[in-house]
């Protein structure tokens, strides 16, 4: 075993961002959209960094 602990990455798919929080790609494409949501290009690639995904839930937490 070599002792590395696994990565965890700072951004993921846009796939993969929806499925995280649990909505749609058109619904995550809406909080991108209104900046709810960061996301860079890399190349032609969208992706949305995991950091902006805890910030809406904590965010969304204090609203209830």
């Amino acid at each position: 075993m070599s002792g590395h602990k696994p990565v965890e990455p700072i951004c993921v798919r846009i796939n993969d961002a929806a499925r995280m929080i649990g909505v749609g790609r058109t619904k995550l494409y809406e909080l991108i959209s209104s900046g709810e949501l960061e996301a860079v290009k890399i190349g032609n690639a969208t992706r949305v960094t995991t950091a902006s995904l805890r910030k809406l839930v904590r965010r969304r937490m204090l609203l209830r």
